[in-house]
């Protein structure tokens, strides 16, 4: 061997190290992919359950694909008795306006607590912290008061307002919001740009990925909300998705497992649809939290 090749050679332990860790990543892959199989394993029972007739859901070995497949429990679930069309409804107006009025709200208190500088600053910003702390099943029952004191109890408006103020969603853009350049405002004040401006043009635009992944967090929590629907719904035509799953539960307690898993994956595609359009941003967004 000349000396040119054997000084661009690769060294024995730099050779080693490569293949130690190109051992480490396909292990890691391995692992992962084993644990995505355990996590998918119920999703796609539940799938194969929805496409059988009651008597063989629970027959055993499980028939992982439904022979014949049967098809009535989804045209039960979207066109019976006990169609979901309006509980989808429901909840599509109460996901619309949370992830508005949240994401405008928390925007602007975001960038209130990360960019601008007032008198008590970080201590609002500690007390505000601080209200995580207490359990959410606290307020249910304050929360049940005041909202039928101003009459908004068994109306979808009790749902919408609760969620507008996040205290999780006000910290992850206040830490977004403190991170971004303060040259870039100093200098639209010194250009003249007033407060309003210089947040819509300047930092709003650079915060894209963070409230997209915080839209698809807010929807997916909005949506899947059981526990506040059953203390502020009543009535059967304001029912939400969570609350509209409970009819195909009977008196005696039983339950119609064929279209409860046709609903249950009905239910869940809006999620799988919206996390599918807006994963890129989400990625990037917590990519951006783990290098900060």
């Amino acid at each position: 061997m000349s000396a040119d090749a054997a000084r661009y050679a690769p060294r024995p332990s730099l050779v080693k190290r490569q293949r130690r860790e190109r051992a480490s990543w396909i292990g890691r892959g391995v692992v992962m992919s084993l644990l995505a199989i355990v996590f998918l394993i119920p999703f796609l029972w539940m799938v194969s359950s929805s496409l059988k007739q009651n008597l063989d859901i629970f027959e055993i070995p499980i028939r992982w694909i439904p022979n014949p497949v049967d098809w009535s429990n989804y045209v039960d679930v979207w066109t019976g008795e006990r169609s979901m069309v309006r509980y989808f409804s429901n909840s599509t107006i109460v996901v619309v306006a949370t992830i508005i009025g949240e994401l405008a709200v928390v925007t602007l208190a975001g960038y209130a607590f990360g960019q601008l500088r007032f008198k008590g600053q970080n201590v609002l910003f500690i007390a505000f912290l601080a209200t995580s702390m207490v359990p959410a099943q606290l307020m249910l029952v304050p929360r049940f008061m005041f909202f039928r004191e101003l009459g908004l109890y068994d109306t979808l408006w009790a749902l919408i307002l609760p969620g507008l103020a996040s205290v999780f969603a006000t910290f992850l853009l206040r830490q977004h919001f403190a991170s971004a350049p303060r040259e870039l405002g100093e200098a639209a004040r010194i250009d003249g740009a007033g407060e309003g401006r210089i947040f819509w043009s300047i930092y709003l635009p650079m915060a894209r990925p963070a409230l997209a992944a915080l839209a698809i967090l807010i929807f997916d929590s909005t949506w899947n909300d059981y526990e506040s629907a059953l203390i502020m719904i009543t009535d059967e035509a304001k029912y939400t998705v969570p609350l509209g799953l409970t009819r195909f539960m009977s008196e005696d307690g039983t339950v119609s497992m064929g279209p409860a898993m046709a609903g249950s994956v009905s239910s869940l595609i809006p999620v799988l649809v919206i996390f599918l359009i807006f994963q890129r941003h989400f990625l990037r967004s917590m990519a951006r939290v783990g290098l900060r």
